[in-house]
């Protein structure tokens, strides 16, 4: 393992309990992710044969402790990214993440300490001063086939997050799920999982992995779409036209820009917003979807903004952040907009109101690329990132020119009133038509004129 300030903290405190009697492991991912070629940015290590008040003292001797969860014998040292913990048993005692029975045992060994684990490959320990692996579960043999085993039949299924861990490992992996393991998953109660859980796990998937379309596809496999993505699981065998969509259903067109998406999530301007507008932009197609009488072809006419009921169902239940699910709801409506845009060259005006519009202009045509359908036909829509990017240049530049505010309405002589936001909004689109300061001025005044709107009398107007 690379030595770094934290892994040297692990060696002292290794080189202290072996000469009270113990012995220190790295466990968990850290030694995953050594045997992966992978640097881990946390450590873990576990300390074996020592009661919890030596180990208390010895941990001051390297650093400053503090207690992590001192029931569970989970300490760490202040200013490094180290986790010290005791062997213990635990069992569940409930139907949540966190309901569980826990007892130190300082003595219980290393296979049974690594028995709680969830999967082999998370079950090797190594030790820290002889580098000697310990992996009683045979971790290693799947690490190298890239397969995810549970360790136990009984202990697995009393964490249910276990299940979205699998899902989400599988994407970041890209591993195969033993079959073993997803029968039991398929069995396990998700229910109960509080919310913030359930998004770490998502997150990790969507910004970690290079397909994230494994996390969802293994939740399918499991049988585990639902309660937490019932809306997805609608989209499964929901037929689209075949000229456009020649991939298949609505999932797999939605698993495709999800993963087209995560390879331009390093060029969005918020990448976690961004591939959940990929997962959410065709919900609406659950509701929409109808084969025309006069063509005989499947339509989902306005499923862009039919369905944000579902969309935000799905943020509801998954998302917490009100920022992120803002973004998500504004710029579903607009996804289809860039690429017709892209297809039918509308004027300067037209593509500064659909930028002014989005959340993220940048992250809209990013999406944009990745909601193309990746065939060549004779329909084929054909979408044009730098004319788009053009535009989104043109509306930068237009929206950093000097532009008719509330301050000048009001230094012309109008007094602040029912209208006031009207003509702001009546200015702002002058603005977005390119009109210049002076002449978006007089325009709106003789606008304000028009609405009859009552303003403080001063001979002329302030020109600017």
């Amino acid at each position: 393992m690379k030595e770094t300030e934290t892994t040297a903290a692990a060696r002292r405190i290794a080189d202290l309990a072996v000469q009270r009697g113990g012995r220190a492991y790295f466990v968990g991912g850290c030694v995953r992710d050594k045997y992966m070629n992978k640097e881990s940015k946390d450590v873990d290590i576990e300390v074996h044969g020592l009661e919890p008040q030596t180990l208390w003292e010895l941990l001051q001797q390297v650093g400053e402790p503090a207690v992590f969860g001192e029931s569970f014998g989970v300490y760490s040292l202040r200013h490094l990214n180290l986790d010290i913990a005791m062997p213990r048993r635990e069992h569940a005692v409930g139907r949540g993440h966190r309901d569980f029975a826990v007892s130190v045992d300082p003595h219980i060994g290393p296979k049974e300490a690594s028995h709680r684990r969830d999967f082999t490959v998370n079950a090797m320990m190594e030790d820290v001063l002889t580098g000697e692996l310990i992996d009683p579960w045979n971790g290693l043999a799947d690490l190298k086939a890239g397969i995810l085993r549970h360790v136990d039949d009984n202990s697995f299924p009393e964490d249910p997050l276990r299940v979205l861990r699998a899902a989400q490992f599988a994407a970041r992996f890209e591993f195969e799920v033993a079959p073993e393991t997803v029968e039991l998953c398929r069995g396990i109660d998700l229910s109960a999982l509080s919310m913030e859980r359930v998004e770490g796990e998502l997150k990790k998937a969507l910004l970690q992995s290079r397909k994230p379309s494994i996390f969802f596809e293994v939740l399918r496999e499991m049988e585990q779409l639902e309660p937490w993505f019932a809306e997805l699981k609608s989209l499964i065998g929901l037929q689209q036209d075949p000229i456009y969509h020649p991939e298949g259903d609505v999932w797999v067109h939605t698993m495709e820009v999800v993963d087209r998406g995560a390879a331009r999530r390093d060029k969005a301007e918020q990448p976690y917003a961004f591939l959940l507008l990929c997962l959410c932009h065709d919900l609406g197609k659950t509701t929409t979807s109808a084969v025309s009488h006069k063509d005989g072809r499947i339509h989902s006419y306005d499923h862009e903004t039919e369905g944000l009921p579902l969309v935000e169902s799905l943020l509801q239940r998954i998302c917490s952040e009100k920022a992120v699910r803002a973004y998500v709801r504004n710029m579903v409506p607009l996804h289809m907009k860039p690429n017709v845009a892209a297809y039918a060259r509308p004027s300067v005006k037209s593509t500064n109101h659909l930028f002014d519009g989005a959340e993220s202009p940048l992250d809209l045509i990013w999406f944009a690329e990745a909601d193309r359908p990746d065939f060549a036909g004779k329909d084929e829509f054909h979408g044009d990132t730098a004319f788009l990017m053009e535009r989104l240049r043109i509306y930068r530049e237009t929206m950093a020119k000097p532009f008719v505010a509330g301050q000048d309405l009001i230094d012309a002589g109008l007094t602040p009133g029912k209208d006031f936001s009207e003509l702001l909004a009546y200015a702002h689109k002058l603005r977005l038509a390119g009109i210049e300061r002076s002449s978006a001025l007089k325009q709106t005044l003789a606008y304000a004129r028009k609405l009859g709107y009552n303003r403080a009398e001063k001979e002329g107007v302030n020109e600017i």
